[in-house]
């Protein structure tokens, strides 16, 4: 079985999350990941998150692009690792 695994996030902190639990808990190749917007434009996601949300010392920043939500995929070649995916993906709250 050779299957593409493909979520969407709302915010670029959760698809960031979502690669780094998947390499460096689950084992998997970065190069089996890949992450970009599920638009054509560049996007940081839908919502502002992490260093794209303003301190209580600086104003609302405005030069994050919100467009799409972020997309990430994943190339597994086996039910299993497929499993650990979905469940990695279902935790975070992709779509």
């Amino acid at each position: 079985m050779t299957a593409t695994i493909e979520r969407t996030f709302n915010t670029r902190r959760d698809a960031e999350l979502a690669v780094e639990r998947l390499v460096q808990e689950h084992g998997f190749e970065r190069t089996d990941v890949f992450v970009s917007s599920a638009g054509d434009e560049n996007s940081a996601g839908e919502k502002r998150s992490g260093g794209d949300t303003a301190t209580h010392l600086e104003a609302e920043r405005g030069d994050a692009p919100l467009s799409d939500p972020i997309s990430v995929s994943v190339d597994v070649n086996d039910d299993a690792r497929a499993a650990i995916v979905a469940q990695v993906f279902d935790e975070i709250g992709a779509s």
